[in-house]
Protein backbone atom coordinates (compact mmCIF):
# COMPACT_ATOMS: atom_id res chain seq x y z
CA UNK A 1 0.00 0.00 0.00
CA UNK A 2 3.11 2.54 0.58
CA UNK A 3 4.02 1.92 -2.74
CA UNK A 4 0.68 2.94 -4.24
CA UNK A 5 0.61 5.88 -2.07
CA UNK A 6 3.96 6.93 -2.82
CA UNK A 7 3.46 6.25 -6.51
CA UNK A 8 0.02 7.89 -6.29
CA UNK A 9 1.50 11.64 -4.79
CA UNK A 10 4.41 11.39 -7.05
CA UNK A 11 2.01 12.14 -10.07
CA UNK A 12 0.28 14.33 -8.33
CA UNK A 13 3.89 16.14 -7.44
CA UNK A 14 4.73 15.54 -10.99
CA UNK A 15 1.72 17.00 -12.65
CA UNK A 16 2.26 20.03 -10.43
CA UNK A 17 5.76 20.75 -11.70
CA UNK A 18 4.39 20.26 -15.24
CA UNK A 19 1.91 22.89 -14.58
CA UNK A 20 4.21 25.44 -12.98
CA UNK A 21 6.88 25.28 -15.50
CA UNK A 22 9.54 23.56 -13.59
CA UNK A 23 9.94 21.55 -16.19
CA UNK A 24 10.78 24.12 -18.82
CA UNK A 25 14.87 24.96 -18.04
CA UNK A 26 14.48 28.75 -19.74
CA UNK A 27 11.47 29.46 -16.84
CA UNK A 28 13.38 28.36 -13.98
CA UNK A 29 16.41 30.16 -15.83
CA UNK A 30 13.76 33.12 -16.26
CA UNK A 31 13.39 33.24 -12.14
CA UNK A 32 17.21 32.89 -11.05
CA UNK A 33 17.78 36.17 -13.46
CA UNK A 34 16.94 38.33 -11.17
CA UNK A 35 19.25 41.07 -13.20
CA UNK A 36 17.68 41.00 -16.18
CA UNK A 37 13.95 39.91 -17.05
CA UNK A 38 13.03 38.25 -13.99
CA UNK A 39 10.22 36.44 -13.62
CA UNK A 40 8.25 36.26 -10.76
CA UNK A 41 6.02 33.51 -10.99
CA UNK A 42 8.17 30.06 -9.56
CA UNK A 43 8.26 31.96 -6.19
CA UNK A 44 4.65 32.16 -6.24
CA UNK A 45 4.29 29.13 -6.84
CA UNK A 46 6.91 27.83 -3.79
CA UNK A 47 5.04 30.19 -1.65
CA UNK A 48 1.69 28.47 -2.77
CA UNK A 49 3.38 25.23 -2.09
CA UNK A 50 4.79 26.50 1.75
CA UNK A 51 0.90 27.82 2.59
CA UNK A 52 -0.66 24.45 1.36
CA UNK A 53 2.13 22.63 3.60
CA UNK A 54 1.98 24.70 6.65
CA UNK A 55 -1.28 22.92 8.08
CA UNK A 56 -0.28 19.48 7.35
CA UNK A 57 3.17 19.80 8.64
CA UNK A 58 2.31 20.98 11.99
CA UNK A 59 -0.16 17.84 12.24
CA UNK A 60 2.80 15.86 11.42
CA UNK A 61 4.68 16.73 13.83
CA UNK A 62 2.43 16.22 16.49
CA UNK A 63 1.98 12.16 15.57
CA UNK A 64 3.75 9.30 15.55
CA UNK A 65 2.67 7.26 12.78
CA UNK A 66 1.76 8.30 9.45
CA UNK A 67 -2.05 7.34 8.53
CA UNK A 68 -0.73 4.37 6.82
CA UNK A 69 0.50 3.21 10.20
CA UNK A 70 4.40 3.69 9.36
CA UNK A 71 6.70 5.31 11.68
CA UNK A 72 6.89 9.27 11.36
CA UNK A 73 10.23 10.23 8.97
CA UNK A 74 9.72 13.92 9.27
CA UNK A 75 12.96 16.37 8.85
CA UNK A 76 15.05 17.32 12.23
CA UNK A 77 17.10 20.43 12.54
CA UNK A 78 20.64 19.82 12.08
CA UNK A 79 23.85 22.37 12.67
CA UNK A 80 24.81 24.71 9.14
CA UNK A 81 28.36 23.37 9.19
CA UNK A 82 30.72 24.00 5.88
CA UNK A 83 29.13 20.78 4.46
CA UNK A 84 25.82 22.03 4.24
CA UNK A 85 26.52 25.43 2.91
CA UNK A 86 29.04 23.51 -0.07
CA UNK A 87 26.56 21.15 -0.43
CA UNK A 88 23.66 24.31 -0.90
CA UNK A 89 26.06 26.13 -3.38
CA UNK A 90 26.95 23.27 -5.64
CA UNK A 91 22.73 22.65 -5.61
CA UNK A 92 22.30 26.11 -6.68
CA UNK A 93 25.55 26.44 -9.09
CA UNK A 94 23.93 23.13 -10.81
CA UNK A 95 20.21 24.60 -10.86
CA UNK A 96 21.68 28.10 -12.38
CA UNK A 97 23.71 26.45 -15.15
CA UNK A 98 21.06 23.72 -15.83
CA UNK A 99 18.21 25.55 -15.46
CA UNK A 100 16.83 22.18 -13.80
CA UNK A 101 16.25 20.90 -10.40
CA UNK A 102 16.09 17.50 -9.08
CA UNK A 103 12.60 16.61 -9.38
CA UNK A 104 12.15 18.16 -12.61
CA UNK A 105 15.21 16.57 -13.68
CA UNK A 106 13.76 13.18 -13.17
CA UNK A 107 10.41 13.86 -14.76
CA UNK A 108 11.97 14.93 -17.97
CA UNK A 109 14.42 11.85 -17.74
CA UNK A 110 11.12 10.13 -17.88
CA UNK A 111 9.30 11.56 -20.46
CA UNK A 112 12.76 10.97 -22.91
CA UNK A 113 14.24 14.31 -22.49
CA UNK A 114 17.76 13.42 -23.42
CA UNK A 115 19.73 16.75 -21.56
CA UNK A 116 17.29 15.84 -18.30
CA UNK A 117 18.59 12.41 -18.47
CA UNK A 118 22.02 13.72 -18.54
CA UNK A 119 21.47 16.18 -15.49
CA UNK A 120 20.17 13.42 -13.68
CA UNK A 121 22.83 11.17 -14.41
CA UNK A 122 25.26 13.70 -13.14
CA UNK A 123 23.20 14.23 -10.23
CA UNK A 124 22.74 10.45 -9.21
CA UNK A 125 26.86 10.16 -9.68
CA UNK A 126 27.11 13.21 -7.72
CA UNK A 127 24.77 11.74 -4.82
CA UNK A 128 26.77 8.36 -4.82
CA UNK A 129 29.90 10.30 -4.58
CA UNK A 130 28.18 11.74 -1.28
CA UNK A 131 27.48 8.30 0.16
CA UNK A 132 30.52 6.97 -0.84
CA UNK A 133 32.18 10.04 1.50
CA UNK A 134 29.94 9.93 4.07
CA UNK A 135 30.87 6.22 4.32
CA UNK A 136 34.60 7.11 5.20
CA UNK A 137 34.08 10.06 6.86
CA UNK A 138 33.41 9.95 10.77
CA UNK A 139 32.41 13.74 10.47
CA UNK A 140 29.90 13.34 7.54
CA UNK A 141 26.00 14.50 8.66
CA UNK A 142 24.02 11.48 9.52
CA UNK A 143 21.01 10.10 6.95
CA UNK A 144 19.08 9.95 10.19
CA UNK A 145 17.80 12.42 13.12
CA UNK A 146 19.68 11.33 16.68
CA UNK A 147 16.48 10.10 18.34
CA UNK A 148 16.14 7.44 15.42
CA UNK A 149 20.15 6.69 15.53
CA UNK A 150 18.82 5.87 19.55
CA UNK A 151 16.03 3.61 18.76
Amino acid sequence: MQIVFAAMFGVVFGLGLLVAGMSNPAKVLGFLDVTGLWDPSLALVMAGAIGVGLLPMAIARRMQTSLLGLPMQLPWRGAIDRRLVLGSALFGVGWGLGGICPAPAVLGAALGRVDFLIFTMAMLAGMALYELNRKHDPQASPSVSPSEADA
